[in-house]
């Protein structure tokens, strides 16, 4: 209970103070690169995440943080829990924004934090504002800025890799932008299985190999969507086997 509550009040508490800083970042020059400008904006989430992360006790192994290539990539995840967006954010070495659902957009500070890391929202029950969504996270891909996807479109909470939705691989279509498949093991221990409660846990982020077949070839969307989802299968089927 008071890690739980401990996070609570870190997540009001910076919101608030961060406000300042939310106002030098909005006024950045519009001169500087895109890398450049991104990494300035990450260093704030990141040392967000990284102390929520330290709140909560856990240990977080990452691997093949080599394998992220230079440039814009679409990154697609398993969605385990609630804390995987701190753990990534935390711990991924390259800024990114990513696709969130709409009422969040509706949070005070956060949202307008979201809206200059790149982070667009998404409603799914209006099918027009999804596909303007998708065209918005494609042009920024194209302008050099990385997103991560979930394609399962809900959190698993550590159960089994669901389906994945096939939309979203758009944007590594249209964009021409490499996918670079990261399997994420052990957030859900944090929260979801301790009856909402937050405890220590091991976390886990395997970072694969980009995929390049959607640039190379004509391959489907579905076709794309499934050889990502193969990978991020084998990497949860090793962990637990190794467990």
């Amino acid at each position: 209970m008071l890690r739980l509550i401990a996070f609570l009040l870190y997540m009001v508490g910076f919101l608030v103070c961060s406000i300042p800083k939310l106002i030098k970042m909005k006024k950045l020059d519009q001169e500087m690169s895109v890398a450049e400008r991104d990494r300035i904006i990450h260093e704030v989430p990141n040392g967000w995440a990284k102390v929520i992360m330290k709140i909560t006790g856990s240990t977080i192994i990452v691997e093949g943080q080599e394998n992220i290539p230079e440039g814009p990539v679409v990154f697609v995840c398993n969605h385990e829990g609630d804390f995987d967006i701190p753990v990534l954010l935390g711990y991924i070495n390259k800024p990114f924004g990513f696709i969130s659902k709409i009422e969040v957009s509706k949070v005070p500070i956060l949202s307008t934090w979201m809206e200059i890391m790149n982070c667009v929202f998404l409603d799914r029950k209006d099918p027009r504002q999804a596909v303007r969504t998708i065209r918005k996270a494609t042009e920024l891909l194209k302008q050099g800025h990385s997103m991560v996807l979930f394609p399962e479109g809900t959190r698993s909470r550590g159960g089994d890799l669901g389906p994945f939705k096939t939309g979203g691989f758009r944007l590594a279509v249209d964009s021409k932008a490499p996918i670079v498949p990261i399997t994420i093991k052990g957030t859900s221990d944090v929260f979801e299985k301790n009856g909402r409660l937050v405890r220590p846990a091991t976390i886990r982020l395997t970072i694969d190999l980009p995929i390049h077949s959607h640039i190379q070839s004509n391959s489907s969307i579905k076709e794309l969507a499934e050889e990502t989802r193969q990978v991020i299968l084998a990497n949860l089927a090793k962990d637990t086997i190794a467990s």
